[in-house]
């Protein structure tokens, strides 16, 4: 009754643990893109050499080890990289030769619960290890049926015994080392040598034997996933870092294709082809021939104005018109949009300049927000603006300038937000 009751515990024991075998498990860590998924459950198979020779003595005067097979499967669950817990399964018989006669041991089914400790993990630059070495313990049962021709006494249990006997059921502690090598991704080949201590009824005694094996391992879910006892994290990292310096390298090359197109295009845009006084962007009329007197737009004008040539006298209050006009003069946020409410003030400017026959120079400013080559453009935008508004008012291109200087001639400090309105201005000059 004892040994039955110990047999269905062990029982439910290896059913527990193999009830998740299947079920959705992962364990992650943070990498440098994004979580890493492992796969932690595997199965394997293995067979092997059984001996009541051991690396503690033996008991035999001539071994049989190769005619005592031993054959089982293992489930395992992978806890940490370094430590996993194996439920191993065994069946073999145990053969040896004494003066006189012969033992054999039919170890009809044995469970073990191991833990297994990785003590090693050699990847080099694999992501996926290629050796890896370990120690296992445990504890666990076995049922086997023994018989023997022994007749006379040795110093081992095991050649103290003679005929046949029922099956005999007890605990043993399982212990041994071995490696495994990685052959891909989700298999690995399994070498051990286990010593199996074992408690069993007082007719037999203790002892132990042993189980030299090979075998295969195979790790359970997605192909994507690496096992977890296989990974190299350094190995992982390294190959992301390349990526990710790849990445980094290719965004480099096209910003820097970008920055050349702007450069290319604000060169083209703010240029004059046709020395008209109307830069590209605004020129409507490309191409008009030199000497050509043209509107705001680039455009010839209908009647071409006669230019005099006057001795001009700037007075007080043609100067209030102009500083009236630079106090208005307003533009849409972050561009070269004049706002209608300075119109009223730019008419007066521009009819000033066809009373008068003035030349005006425009020099617009910016503050330092933003990059420099910005700055230029849109301060030379803006100045641009103002001189097309002009002409199209009436006043005569050809003497008016327009000139960017960006954040190159500040009026007052930067630091502070007054300071950078005073700094974003354009000043109109007349002569």
């Amino acid at each position: 009754m004892k040994f039955t009751f110990t047999k269905l515990t062990m029982m439910m024991a290896f059913l527990g643990l193999s009830t998740q075998l299947f079920a959705q498990d992962s364990t992650s860590t943070s990498g440098r893109f994004s979580p890493q998924q492992f796969r932690t459950w595997s199965v394997g198979a293995h067979g092997g050499i059984l001996s009541y020779n051991t690396i503690f003595g033996g008991s035999s005067v001539r071994a049989e080890e190769f005619n005592s097979i031993g054959y089982g499967a293992f489930v395992k669950k992978q806890i940490l990289p370094a430590l996993g817990i194996q439920a191993d399964f065994l069946r073999g018989k145990i053969k040896t030769a004494a003066t006189p006669g012969e033992t054999e041991q039919n170890i009809q089914w044995s469970g073990a619960l191991t833990a297994v400790l990785n003590v090693a993990n050699f990847s080099g630059r694999n992501e996926n290890a290629y050796l890896i070495p370990y120690i296992k313990a445990g504890a666990g049962y076995m049922s086997s049926d023994f018989s023997s021709n022994v007749t006379s006494v040795g110093t081992n249990p095991n050649t103290n015994v003679n005929g046949s006997f029922d099956k005999r059921e007890g605990f043993f502690i399982p212990a041994g080392v071995g490696f495994k090598i990685g052959v891909s991704k989700g298999v690995n080949l399994d070498f051990g040598y286990d010593v199996n201590f074992v408690k069993s009824p007082a007719s037999i005694g203790k002892y132990e034997f042993a189980y030299g094996h090979g075998g295969v391992e195979f790790a359970l879910g997605s192909a994507d996933k690496p096992q977890l006892q296989n990974y190299s994290a350094i190995a992982d990292l390294r190959k992301k870092t390349a990526a990710e310096s790849s990445e980094l390298r290719r965004a480099l090359s096209s910003a820097e294709e970008n920055a050349a197109r702007d450069r290319a295009q604000y060169a083209k845009d703010l240029g004059d082809d046709d020395n008209d006084g109307v830069a590209n962007k605004f020129d409507k009329c490309a191409g008009t021939p030199g000497g050509t007197v043209v509107d705001g737009s680039g455009c010839p004008l209908a009647k071409p104005q006669i230019i005099k040539e006057t001795k001009v006298v700037v007075t007080e209050a043609d100067r209030r018109v102009v500083d009236e006009a630079i106090k208005n003069l307003e533009f849409d946020l972050g561009k070269s949009t004049i706002r209608s409410k300075s119109y009223a003030t730019l008419n007066r400017v521009a009819g000033l300049l066809m009373q008068k026959d003035f030349s005006l120079k425009l020099a617009g400013h910016t503050d330092i927000t933003g990059s420099r080559e910005l700055n230029l453009r849109l301060s030379k935008e803006r100045a641009e603006s103002v001189k097309a508004y002009l002409v199209s008012q009436g006043a005569n291109a050809s003497r008016i300038e327009a000139t960017g200087y960006g954040p190159d001639q500040p009026i007052a400090t930067n630091k502070t937000a007054e300071g950078r309105q005073q700094n974003r201005r354009v000043e109109f000059t007349i002569y």
